[in-house]
């Protein structure tokens, strides 16, 4: 089952490369979506611009460096601070680097298109303004989509494209996720708006935040917290939903490994079936009945547990022990 030692490092590029430009895809549509929210909001609503840091998990890092939260100091950090490991600068630069060292892996059509997205980017860091940013955000998140299009039908589908989809499914699982516990407990903070016509537009953003609005609207019609909650955790249609996301991972596995479905040869494989056996037979009601964010900390961990074993089944890092807790 173990992979080679040349594909291990194979392996870890492809799979780093997809999660830094599914990365970068999210923070660019984050900031958009929260810059149009701003808008539809009254003027010193609610502070929308700190929980946009929040949801890539470096509030620390931004308050001991920025300070307050603005526009300007939120685009420069999220967008060009090349100190910030999750920045777009940083995700596009990261993602280079790893496609650089796998150019006979990959097709030259995608190495052109993360060039051409990575000198987007520098060239944008050094003439960005506020008034910019909805035309940058969209020409990021364009040439991320181009570039996920261009490796679908330019580059084999055997192992390294697996690693690929799996790296890219399991990073925008971990998004949707983030994204849907900051709304609950950040970025709502007064109990006395739920249900007001300001909660609707800030529901409507985070459908947008995913590009989910119009598929939600299709299914469920009005804007309704729980539909929501469900439709972006447990739908099997929707791309960007946690369940379809974490069973696309689970067949690239098993593909990878050649195991059986239903079976596990590995730890990884093992933790990703328990996970998708459990969002298979979920209900959303039980997962508020037991607390969204208290879900959403088990399932951080879980998936920090896959991301480990992952590490160590296939990229040559220090084995773990299948059954461990």
């Amino acid at each position: 089952m173990k992979a080679k030692p040349l594909l291990s490092r194979v392996a870890d590029s492809v799979y780093w490369m997809a999660r830094y430009i599914e990365r970068a895809e999210n923070v660019a549509r984050f900031i958009d979506v929260n810059h149009n929210l701003t808008l539809d909001l009254p003027f010193g609503y609610h502070d929308q611009w700190q929980p946009i840091v929040d949801t890539t998990g470096d509030r620390a890092v931004f308050l001991e460096r920025y300070g307050q939260a603005t526009q300007q100091t939120v685009m420069q950090f999220l967008a060009f601070d090349a100190e910030n490991p999750n920045s777009i600068y940083s995700c596009v630069l990261g993602a280079r680097e790893n496609a650089r060292s796998v150019r006979e892996t990959i097709s030259s059509e995608m190495w052109e298109q993360i060039n051409t997205l990575y000198l987007l980017i520098t060239g944008e860091s050094r003439k960005a303004t506020p008034s910019s940013l909805p035309d940058f955000c969209h020409s990021v998140r364009m040439a991320c989509h181009l570039f996920q299009g261009i490796t679908d039908v330019t580059m084999s589908h055997n192992e390294a494209w697996n690693f690929i989809r799996l790296g890219r499914k399991l990073e925008r699982a971990d998004k949707t996720t983030r994204l849907l516990d900051v709304k609950y407990f950040i970025l709502l903070p007064q109990l006395a708006d739920v249900g007001t016509p300001y909660d609707d537009i800030q529901w409507t953003a985070v459908l947008k935040s995913v590009s989910g609005f119009e598929m939600y609207r299709k299914r469920y019609g009005r804007i309704s917290p729980d539909r929501i909650v469900e439709f972006l955790l447990l739908d099997g249609e929707f791309p960007r939903a946690l369940r379809y996301c974490i069973g696309f991972a689970d067949q690239s596995l098993h593909a990878i490994t050649g195991t059986p479905p239903g079976a596990f040869s590995c730890g990884t494989e093992q933790r990703m079936g328990l996970l998708r056996s459990e969002l298979d037979f979920a209900r959303v009601d039980s997962i508020l009945a037991q607390g969204l964010h208290e879900f959403f900390d088990a399932l951080q961990l879980k998936m920090n547990t896959i991301d480990e074993y992952i590490r160590s089944d296939f990229f040559g890092q220090k084995a773990l022990t299948a059954g461990a807790a």
